[in-house]
């Protein structure tokens, strides 16, 4: 598929840590709220909900600043580990689409889907159907933006935020960019569009004014980025992460699960669907220990993983039962996976000893 063919999601969580926040504490949701370090520490606003950003509050700022321009501010301390957990259920249905997953934080990533199937092909569609879960499995919501390269996906997704979706397709690619202000390009910063601003470079139909050896004598390298950003242009291909640690697949239920009989009933269709995934993996990774996950009514959950149990639907039986015990209480989510190694980080082991 050639480059210009290239369909890409980028998703960006909306106001991420402060939403897990918000949705693990719902009497949160309606005041100015923050998550950083405390103001008498020196320290930074990490992110912030919307309310905030109504006073000026923005993330990076600092702790006390924020105070001054909300004095109702509540800054609550990080709880990374929660945010991690929510990143990896993210990412955990991003794989539902594709492998090739471009983390850039915790809270958004690029998606290059050209190859998906499901719902014929359509990126917005599927970006679509990636925010309807998302909701559905954590209670927090993401925006996406569409488009046929990264440069393009990561400016729509921020279009129509929050909780928004934008689509630029090829045939728009043209017209969008001409009206493009350039500080929206990426590598832009302040000295850069002060300079342009000078230079009378407001938009990309006016940067499509000079040629690219122009820019390039007055930006040097960057002006060839310039040109080419200034023409739609980014032939940057998604970098998947890292070698993956494991494979699992997960369902949110639409009524909560009761008792342990109920969330027993699943285990055959899940256990289905995680095999086909196992399936789809690069001969280098070997299944290793397998787990379960649970997320109870109340948001809490647990995750249950033990060496020696097969990846059978006896082992996930009693990986069930264990973690079910830890809660007894109604299940909303059940996650079924395997810890993964590499066949070649094995052998290098072996070597060391």
């Amino acid at each position: 598929m050639s480059e210009r063919q290239r369909k890409i999601i980028h998703v960006d969580c909306d106001c991420f840590f402060a939403a897990i926040e918000m949705r693990d504490d719902p009497s949160l949701a309606q005041r100015p709220l923050a998550v950083g370090g405390a103001a008498d520490r020196r320290g930074v606003i990490a992110t912030c909900n919307y309310q905030a950003r109504a006073y000026g509050v923005r993330s990076a700022m600092a702790s006390a600043h924020a105070l001054r321009l909300c004095p109702d501010l509540l800054i609550l301390k990080p709880r990374m580990e929660a945010y991690r957990q929510a990143s990896q259920e993210i990412h955990g249905i991003f794989r539902d689409y594709t492998e090739l997953i471009e983390p850039l934080s915790l809270d958004e990533a690029y998606l290059d889907v050209s190859a998906c199937t499901q719902f014929a092909g359509s990126a917005t569609r599927i970006a679509q159907d990636i925010r309807r879960r998302v909701w559905q499995q954590l209670r927090i919501t993401v925006s996406a933006g569409v488009a046929p390269n990264k440069f393009l996906a990561k400016i729509a997704s921020d279009w129509n935020k929050p909780d928004g979706l934008f689509v630029i397709t090829p045939a728009e690619v043209e017209g969008f960019v001409e009206a493009l202000p350039v500080n929206r390009l990426h590598g832009v910063g302040r000295v850069t569009a002060d300079k342009l601003e000078r230079l009378g470079l407001r938009t990309c139909a006016d940067l499509r004014q000079w040629n690219r050896l122009q820019l390039m004598r007055e930006f040097g390298a960057f002006g060839e980025r310039l040109w080419n950003l200034a023409h739609g242009i980014d032939e940057r291909a998604v970098q998947v992460e890292r070698r993956r640690q494991s494979a699992s697949v997960e369902q949110t239920f639409d009524r909560d699960l009761p008792d342990l009989a109920a969330c027993r009933a699943q285990l055959p269709a899940l256990l289905e669907q995680l095999e086909r995934r196992l399936a789809r993996l690069e001969a280098d990774y070997r299944p290793g220990k397998p787990f379960v996950k649970l997320k109870f009514h109340d948001f809490t959950q647990t995750t249950v993983e033990q060496v020696g149990v097969g990846a059978t639907l006896e082992g996930f039986a009693d990986l069930l039962a264990g973690a079910y015990a830890r809660g007894e209480r109604p299940v909303r989510l059940i996650g079924l996976g395997v810890r993964l190694s590499s066949r070649h980080e094995q052998v290098e082991q072996l070597r060391l000893f």
